[in-house]
């Protein structure tokens, strides 16, 4: 899991990179096989996934290295910063949402079914803790009682 300083796409975050990577590390806690990396938050500026995933296939000497994307993804990933040679290293799964279809999908070879119905919009504009995990949904109430 590499929690983004900042989406390359994006001018601001909901939150800032310090708490999600908070969030995300306390959430894969007890998670063995499950390793948090902090590598975009210490470049304190937006990092391109060509970037990242460099950097782990050196770290790990890793062969396959599978990078997932939201469905809502798709149709803008022709657009993502050296997208041919990312493509080259990576297979892309793509989680795919309920009542969500793109025409982009048809390439990508591995997909995770999402059978909710959830968008992190949706949550933050809803304040629905249902789908938040147990282990961290005390932070985040707290954290939208500041906003």
């Amino acid at each position: 899991m590499v929690p983004a300083f900042l989406n390359p796409f994006k001018s601001d975050s909901f939150l800032n990179s310090q708490a999600r990577f908070d969030l995300v590390k306390k959430l894969f806690l007890d998670e063995p096989k499950v390793v948090v990396s902090d590598y975009e938050i210490k470049q304190h500026e937006p990092v391109y996934s060509i970037e990242t995933v460099k950097y782990l296939k050196q770290l790990y000497k890793a062969s396959k290295i599978y990078l997932l994307i939201g469905a809502d993804n798709l149709e803008k990933l022709h657009l993502w910063h050296s997208y041919k040679e990312l493509s080259d290293l990576v297979e892309f799964v793509v989680v795919d949402r309920k009542d969500y279809t793109s025409d982009y999908a048809s390439h990508i070879t591995h997909h995770l079914s999402l059978r909710i119905d959830i968008s992190s919009t949706s949550l933050r504009n809803k304040l629905n803790l249902e789908y938040i995990p147990k282990k961290i949904q005390n932070e985040v109430k707290k954290i939208w009682n500041k906003e």
